[in-house]
């Protein structure tokens, strides 16, 4: 999936929701183990970051702002921020707008003060809201987190995992939840697991992060994911854990294996490298074409294009050189530059492909306006023929869950029935999708166990949005008002 680089009209493919971490770490410079985490876990949220601190007994600071890890933060700033115990957010904008207000940890302090980092979407977020206001409960932003964080900063209960563990079982949709007050952490996941969560420990101390790649970068290792339903504190004694619900229908999101979580991440025992390496050899057995070179879209199809390489047999090179210094910006271009904006990121090169039929692996096609742009690239540079091979089925359906996607009728395998269908429209001379059977196998997972929804259209929560919410999700309007 080839990320836009400029403004969301020109998006094409699923935005990743956001990415969390927690850590209580006395003694150990928190802001700074939070920054290097939250920069493993950019990929997952490039609109807002944040970090929220605290001494143990003290009061929450938190600064946050719009932009990535490395424009929000820079050293005068994470010297501002000590303590003890630490919360960071990296942020797209899946429900609620865009605005600074919707930047997360989200701040509070009702009968509680506490800060909290969310990855998810709930799909009862207006029935909630709704029933806080008619308490009196305020509010500063449209993002369903702050819902959460009002339930837990509100609530009676002595202990923040009280209030958890009362909370959880009204919440539903998707909430892999970090929360902090100046005494502990306490990190939960919805019971269908359908956003990643996992528990680390760095020397004789704890952490939870969205995914490993944070863990390996401050040096934690991995303990274990965070169970379906599980709330688990820490703090000075330690950890402990405790279930919430149990016996749910576990329902974690197949696209984190596809494209969403990183390639050195590990996810159910499974690599994701090794995972995507083994989609593309899928690819190969499932759709055999006569060509002379494989190539990657980078960075994403590339361990995919490696696997293709290896079972068809046809020898791989690099046919797009990547500016690894594009990152999304404020910058926007003119219309003129917008024209070619894809070759701020990608450029193809001649000397490789001209006169050559290619195979181009990538991951996913949502919209289909870049693909079909890379695809021209590369017939300008001379390529003879053009074989899309993607390691995603065809995207069809709106993920309610927190996944940023196009609305129905933008997706390019709407309404079109067959990949010739949509290679015709793509401008290329084949189209192949990895079956989901192929995903499954090649991530050693079962659907009984998953959520595959965008591909199916079978979601797998009892409980679904009513066709208000869906409309907000689809068209990335805010479920609630301030």
């Amino acid at each position: 999936m080839t990320d836009d680089l400029t403004d969301t009209d020109d998006r094409d493919g699923p935005r990743d929701e956001c990415g969390v971490f927690g850590i209580y770490a006395p003694g150990h410079d928190v802001a700074r183990l939070s920054y290097f985490a939250l920069y493993a876990l950019q990929h997952r949220g490039q609109e807002s970051a944040g970090i929220a601190t605290t001494d143990v007994g003290g009061n929450i600071m938190t600064l946050r702002d719009l932009g990535l890890v490395s424009q929000v933060f820079d050293e005068q700033k994470l010297r501002s921020l000590p303590g003890d115990l630490a919360l960071g957010h990296v942020r797209y904008s899946t429900t609620g707008s865009s605005a600074w207000e919707n930047a997360q940890p989200v701040y509070r302090s009702d009968h509680r003060e506490l800060a909290l980092a969310h990855n998810g979407n709930l799909i009862n977020a207006v029935e909630l809201h709704n029933e806080l206001r008619e308490q009196g409960v305020g509010f500063r932003s449209t993002s369903d987190s702050e819902i959460i964080a009002a339930l837990l900063s509100t609530h009676p209960a002595e202990k923040l995992e009280d209030a958890v563990a009362d909370v959880l079982p009204r919440l539903r949709g998707a909430f892999s939840t970090v929360v902090m007050t100046s005494e502990k952490l306490v990190a939960f996941r919805d019971p269908h697991a359908l956003r990643p969560l996992v528990l680390g420990m760095i020397g004789e101390r704890y952490c939870v992060a969205s995914e490993s790649c944070a863990l390996d970068i401050i040096g934690a290792r991995l303990l274990r994911e965070v169970q379906p339903g599980e709330v688990v504190t820490i703090d000075g004694g330690g950890i402990s854990t405790q279930m919430a619900v149990e016996g749910e229908r576990l329902a974690s999101c197949v696209f984190e294996y596809i494209y969403f979580a990183r390639p050195d991440s590990r996810m159910a025992g499974t690599t994701l490298q090794a995972a995507r390496g083994r989609m593309g050899e899928l690819l190969a057995r499932e759709s055999p074409v006569e060509a002379d070179l494989v190539i990657a879209v980078p960075d994403s199809g590339t361990p995919a294009a490696r696997g293709f390489s290896r079972a068809s047999g046809i020898p791989q090179d690099d046919g797009f050189v990547k500016n690894r210094y594009v990152a999304r910006t404020f910058i926007q271009p003119g219309q003129e530059l917008r024209k070619h904006g894809l070759r701020l990121k990608f450029n193809p090169m001649p000397e490789i492909v001209a006169g050559q039929r290619l195979v181009v692996v990538d991951d996913s096609i949502v919209r289909g306006n870049t693909t079909r742009q890379i695809v021209q690239m590369l017939r300008d540079a001379g390529a003879k023929e053009v074989h899309l091979r993607i390691t995603a089925p065809a995207i069809r359906n709106p993920c309610y869950y927190g996944i940023d996607m196009s609305t129905r009728e933008e997706m390019i395998a709407h309404g079109r029935d067959t990949e010739e269908e949509i290679a015709e429209e793509l401008g290329a001379d084949s189209l192949h999708y990895l079956s989901l059977d192929g995903v499954y196998e090649a991530v050693g997972a079962t659907r009984e166990t998953h959520c595959d929804a965008c591909f199916s259209g079978e979601y797998p929560l009892d409980h679904t949005p009513n066709e208000q919410d869906k409309h907000a999700f689809e068209h990335g309007l805010p479920l609630v008002r301030a």
